[in-house]
């Protein structure tokens, strides 16, 4: 299997933002003789090619600081980002990025986005660690063939190694894009350990590397700076004479962010749906002193019949004492049931099981919630606890993704090997205490398994696969093939085991096949030293079998199993596969050796220091200088009374608190659609609630609790089966696929209009003279596709350029951005005025990617002008509801109901649920179903996922059928254009689909549908 790479907007964003900060460098390659050393070496034919140096072009005198400061400051504000008062060095750029999001996938893009801009070409990437040296290496691997499709060129790449020197060489003499990657210890050492790049060594013909390396002026790129960055470290780097830094992470130290460009933080990473969401598992010791009684409240069970408890206690059997899991009902007694042991006789009987808040009470007054655990509780017996619930999490896990193709895995962090391999005095491998318990715990719970409809590939799936397959120890490794523990140096947390790293680098594509003759490992044990290596996409439980010390960050724990799964074909499962869905099916659960509650502050605390650059509160201030957009993108800087004015404005609609927090009025608004803004920036409502969202809210990034979505939405048979439904479903699960016939002269107007009246590109500061620019000298030329290619040296002081030849297709790169036929293009560009045209002369980069974007735009609103729809034979199954799973909480999200297809409902907003209710009430209707994301229609801005289809009974309403959509607001000012288009193109494919019999229509409350559908 091999892992799949998209294209994804934020990695773009962070690549351009480096590249406009040089914007108008021009493209450069310039060549020059390297050192040849001294000593006796064979002279060969080629001697002045394999000696010909190629470096990176220096920023030009024109690009003043200035200049740069000003550019970097453009891209802060864009990017709501504090704007930089001064250049922190000559050039030291950073780049935030959250765990898991693809890191190394941006960099790597950036490198080629600079070698295309400015013909740069020398990267040096530096890590802190062999772990993540090794993941790096395995990057580039694994994403070499995917960027050689987009850009047509490969990178070469390669590990610093201080006895392949040639390699150093290649690196100055090869005139590709080229990357060494090196960790900060090759260079770090002093005195008798002096690292062999600083030395002149003979078999390098008495050169330094580090003087090789130096004079190719490399970009340098620091992953994790960090734990890169000491003293030292930065005063070495200062010796690789790097044309700028870039700094990549997740989480800087405050006293070293430099000149910030771009940031995707925790929050805004969470936010957009670009990692999993997390869930905590908590286990709470409640040490009651009244009782020695052991018993473990493992879950509440809800369902149509009454509620059940799974509860685990002592059972005295005829060969001792042991734990037994079983599911009771209200009435269970313990003592009858344990074989009469005496520490369940006094009034161990379940007196009340309680949905609501998770909890079972006993008539003696005891009461417990779900993860709670009382009496003798010893260290193991905990483990034990937390080993079986990440088994239960993950089956069930496992259970909802198995029909999407999804291998599921779980992750173990231990801190002695011997708790799970032990060797006899043969040298015989046997289980250690947790491997035991782990069969143990595996067998019970597969034994005890309820089989649901249509799942019995599943249940093949778990039976070819025994328990002591399922789990593997990853560790390092001795001689002798035996596990052994990670040797940590003083200080450290990781380890710098290449052995064990590269089993798991080697083994990550094969642990994500679901052949379980091939891989049948699901459960993995690995030492807590070995965490950075650990990076597999398709991590859903993590358990760390070990006391959560404080040297540990809970964040780094977690952000192993951050990034979104990938199913069998190696795609990853992300907002464009699954829509809204991608927190459903991506949840990553925390089995944590404490409370919730406990986890989960520490976690945000943690979370709240990473984006401590972030405002906590709404103030005046925090608006002012920013700038935001209305509909037609026209820009506006908002000034101190604009700003006060906003501010106010949240304080009167109840949306901020004294101290500037945001309040649950604003939510619940945002959820129903009806945020209110001052009048003053009404038109530019959404860039204004971007600026609100851009404050650190810790409600936002609370993780959930796992134990607490306790209702899991059954489909109602009888519900399916009724008349009137299946007489709806008959008329709405037709698919429909669209067709656009739009007019191409009336695109090319409008065209031509947006590009005079919008296009404007920033000049190069820079021109050579006798260059591929002379060549366009009219339009006409262009349209004749008179080539711009003209070949010469141009010289720049003593600075001596390669041939510049770059050949820009303006055309070409036009039908390509655009999708326009030739023809299209070429009388666009002959209908703007010359001097817009004149300006692709300034900057033809920047050029073409304006104006492709400008002519984008206007097709966008063409192709929704002038869609149809056409049905087609295939047809939506009634497996788009009883495939899914949709879980939520009783009394929070999640409320029973009688005419739903479902037994119960779960709601997004206050608007809905007041919604659900009224249909619920409503004698004239026979059923409704709230559609689950599985059943959408194509449009060309996207799929779209209607809320609601709802049936009357016949005689009481005009119209029977009703497909609904809720928005808050009827304004369509506020549903965005996006929204509009997508509502259109429905409007379009039921009207396609039905000859009109179902009504589409977009209603903000019961009474608008009613108003609509009566006679």
């Amino acid at each position: 299997m091999k892992l799949q790479f998209k294209h994804q907007k934020f990695q773009a964003d962070a690549a351009k933002a480096v590249v406009d900060v040089f914007a108008g460098q021009p493209y450069l390659t310039p060549s020059y003789m390297m050192d040849r050393g001294s000593g006796y070496y064979q002279q060969s034919l080629t001697e002045e090619e394999d000696f010909t140096g190629w470096s990176n072009q220096k920023i030009v005198p024109e690009l003043n600081d200035r200049l740069i400061l000003e550019h970097i400051n453009k891209i802060q504000r864009a990017n709501q980002i504090k704007p930089s008062t001064k250049l922190e060095g000559r050039f030291n750029l950073t780049i935030e990025m959250e765990t898991g999001v693809g890191k190394t996938y941006t960099y790597i893009k950036t490198m080629y986005e600079l070698n295309r801009a400015y013909g740069w070409s020398k990267f040096i990437v530096v890590v802190p660690s062999i772990a993540i040296r090794e993941g790096v290496y395995k990057s580039f691997q694994m994403t070499q063939e995917h960027f050689a499709e987009e850009y047509g060129k490969k990178i070469r790449f390669f590990i610093y190694n201080s006895t392949q020197l040639t390699e150093i060489d290649r690196f100055a003499s090869d005139n590709s894009i080229n990357v060494m990657i090196i960790n900060s210890q090759a260079f770090n050492a002093k005195g008798k350990d002096a690292r062999r790049i600083y030395m002149k060594l003979d078999e390098f013909r008495s050169r330094r590397p580090i003087d090789i390396i130096a004079k190719t002026n490399p970009i340098v790129i620091i992953d994790e700076p960090q734990s890169v960055e000491g003293k030292q470290t930065k005063e070495n780097l200062k010796q690789f004479n790097p044309l700028m830094t870039l700094r990549y992470s997740a989480t800087h130290k405050s006293d070293s962010i430099y000149n910030m460009i771009y940031r995707l933080d925790a929050m805004e990473a969470y936010n957009k749906r670009l990692v999993k969401k997390i869930a905590v598992k908590g286990i709470t010791e409640s040490g009651s002193t009244a009782t020695e009684s052991y018993i473990y409240l493992e879950s509440i069970n809800l369902s149509k019949a009454a509620p059940t408890a799974t509860i685990q206690f002592d059972m005295k059997g005829a060969t001792g004492i042991r734990k037994i899991t079983r599911t009771v009902s209200e009435g269970y007694n313990l003592y009858d049931n344990s074989g009469h042991m005496e520490e369940y006789k006094q009034g161990f009987v379940v007196s009340r099981i309680d949905g609501r808040d998770d909890s079972v009470e006993f008539i003696n007054g005891i009461k417990l919630y779900a993860g709670d655990v009382i009496g003798k509780v010893s260290e193991d017996q905990l483990r034990r606890i937390q080993i079986r619930e990440t088994i239960l999490s993950h089956i069930q896990r496992e259970r909802e993704l198995f029909y999407k193709g999804i291998k599921v895995l779980s992750l173990f962090f231990i801190d002695e090997v011997a708790k799970y391999k032990q060797y006899d005095a043969a040298g015989q491998p046997m289980n250690g205490i947790y491997a035991e318990m782990f069969e143990e715990e595996y067998k019970d719970i597969i034994s005890n398994l309820q089989i649901g409809m249509g799942e019995d590939d599943y249940m093949k799936y778990l039976s070819a696969i025994p328990a002591d397959k399922t789990h593997a120890g990853y560790f390092s490794i001795d001689k002798k093939g035996r596990m052994i523990d990670s040797k940590i140096a003083r200080k450290e947390t990781t380890t710098d085991d290449v052995d064990a790293y590269d089993l798991i680098m080697k083994n990550k594509e094969l642990l994500l096949d679901r052949n379980p003759k091939k891989s049948p490992v699901r459960f993995i044990f690995s030492h807590s030293a070995l965490r950075e290596g650990w990076d597999n996409p398709n991590v859903f439980q993590i358990c760390t079998l070990k006391q959560s010390s404080s040297d540990v960050r809970k964040r780094q724990e977690v952000g192993r199993g951050l990034r979104l799964c990938v199913n069998q074909e190696g795609e990853r499962m992300d907002t464009n596969v699954l829509g809204n869905d991608v927190h459903n099916v991506n949840i990553l659960t925390v089995i944590a050796s404490e409370s919730y509650d406990s986890f989960a502050k520490g976690l945000q605390n943690e979370i709240a220091e990473a984006v401590a650059d972030r405002p906590t509160a709404v103030t005046a201030e925090l608006f002012i200088g920013k700038v935001i957009k209305d509909e037609n993108g026209n820009e506006q800087i908002v000034d101190g009374d604009t700003g006060r004015a906003i501010h106010f404005d949240l304080i009167v609609n109840g949306y901020i608190d004294k101290k500037g927090v945001l309040t649950d009025k604003y939510y619940e608004d945002k959820a129903n659609g009806e945020l209110k803004v001052s009048e003053e920036v009404a038109d530019s409502a959404a860039s204004v609630i971007e600026i609100i969202d851009s404050i650190y809210d810790s409600r936002a990034m609370q993780p959930e609790n796992a134990r607490s979505n306790n209702v899991e939405l059954e489909v109602d048979e009888s519900k399916l089966a009724m008349p009137e439904f299946k007489a709806l479903w008959e008329k709405i699960n037709a698919k429909s696929v669209y067709v656009v016939d739009f007019d191409t002269e009336e695109l090319i107007r409008k065209s031509i209009d947006s590009l005079d009246r919008k296009l404007r590109v920033s000049k190069i500061y820079f021109k050579v003279e006798t260059g591929a620019m002379e060549q366009i000298k009219s339009k006409e030329d262009l349209v004749n596709g008179a080539s711009f290619v003209k070949e010469e040296s141009a010289s720049y002081g003593n600075v001596v350029a390669a041939s510049s030849n770059i050949k820009y297709d303006l055309i070409g790169k036009l039908v390509d951005e655009t999708g326009l036929t030739r023809k299209a293009v070429i009388q666009i560009l002959q209908g703007i005025q010359p001097e817009t045209f004149n300006q692709f002369k300034n900057n033809p980069e920047e050029f073409i990617i304006k104006a492709a974007a400008l002519i984008n735009d206007e097709k966008a609103t063409a192709i929704i002008e002038h869609i149809t729809y056409d049905v087609m034979d295939d047809k939506y199954g009634t497996d788009v509801f009883t495939d899914p799973t949709i879980k939520g909480r009783l009394g929070v999200n999640a409320m029973k109901a009688k005419k739903h297809l479902y037994d119960h409902i779960v709601y997004d907003s206050s608007n809905e649920q007041a919604f659900a209710t009224e249909l619920d009430t409503n004698t004239n209707v026979a059923v409704y179903v709230k559609l689950p994301d599985g059943f959408y229609i194509s449009t060309p801005v996207g799929h779209y996922n209607p809320d609601w289809a709802i049936a009357f009974y016949e005689g009481t309403v005009k119209h029977i059928y009703f497909v609904a959509e809720t928005k808050g607001s009827m304004n369509s000012m506020q549903l965005r254009l996006i929204e509009e288009s997508k509502i259109h193109c429905a409007r379009e494919h039921f009207k396609a689909i039905s000859n009109g019999e179902v009504i589409y229509d977009v209603v903000d409350s019961y009474q608008a549908l009613l108003d609509k559908v009566m006679r």
